[in-house]
């Protein structure tokens, strides 16, 4: 689950730098528009996978403690 939410997280960020730098949505272009279905379920699998991979940062915190 980690790697897979790690791969969704990089995804977004190159989506976001694209957006950012070039103005291109790379998902919508793939998917057919930032309202197509495959589109909305991508945007929301990476939200998704943000989420996840925040706990990520509490279980390194945790293993060091330890």
């Amino acid at each position: 689950m980690d790697t897979v939410s790690l791969i969704l997280v990089i995804i977004g960020a190159l989506n976001w730098g694209l957006a950012g730098f070039a103005k291109f949505d790379l998902v919508a272009w793939l998917f057919g528009g930032q309202s197509a279905t495959v589109s909305r379920i991508v945007y929301a699998l990476v939200g998704l996978a943000g989420l996840w991979c925040i706990t990520l940062l509490f279980r390194r915190h945790r293993l060091e403690m330890d």
